[in-house]
């Protein structure tokens, strides 16, 4: 899972963190999930995020593989809930799209840009930690505004937005 954090002074996008969390270590997948909850509060309490932008669930060649990103993001998502953090969702293509001007862009491409519009000097050898930084720079360009996705501000926005979830 990787992520990345920005902060916005007088409408100025200014980096400040990306990182992944390596769970491939870890067998069980129970030990995962409770790993990336634990690092996403430890993040927020840490670093006091206004909101969080997600890459949202999509599907792919393998549904168990989709399975388990839904998994690991859902967590993710409460353990923002859990702070009463904003969440926005945002589609792979969307990201981008506001990244590179192209939808379709390879994970080098929206690397190469991210490290152009925020100076970074090197980039990390996996790119997991690109897309979550690319997340959150879609956001800023997004102004906050949701235009393609799902925003939350709580457990009970998520409730009442999605009552086909719940049994």
């Amino acid at each position: 899972m990787g992520f990345g954090i920005i902060k916005v002074v007088s409408k100025q996008m200014h980096f400040v963190q990306m990182n992944e969390l390596m769970l491939r270590k870890y067998d069980d997948p129970y030990t995962k999930l409770k790993l990336i909850f634990e690092r996403t509060l430890e993040l927020i309490d840490t670093y006091h995020p206004d909101e969080i932008a997600i890459e949202a669930p999509f599907y792919g060649k393998n549904v168990q593989s989709m399975l388990k990103l839904g998994r690991a993001q859902g967590v993710a998502m409460a353990a923002g809930l859990s702070r009463q953090v904003p969440i926005t969702e945002y589609m792979p293509k969307k990201i981008k799209m506001a990244i590179t001007g192209n939808g379709n862009a390879s994970k080098e491409q929206v690397a190469k840009m991210l490290q152009s519009l925020l100076k970074l000097k090197t980039l990390p050898k996996n790119l997991d930690s690109t897309d979550g930084l690319a997340a959150a720079v879609c956001h800023f360009y997004n102004d906050g505004k949701v235009q393609v996705g799902k925003s939350y501000t709580g457990w009970e926005a998520f409730v009442k937005q999605n009552p086909d979830k719940l049994r």
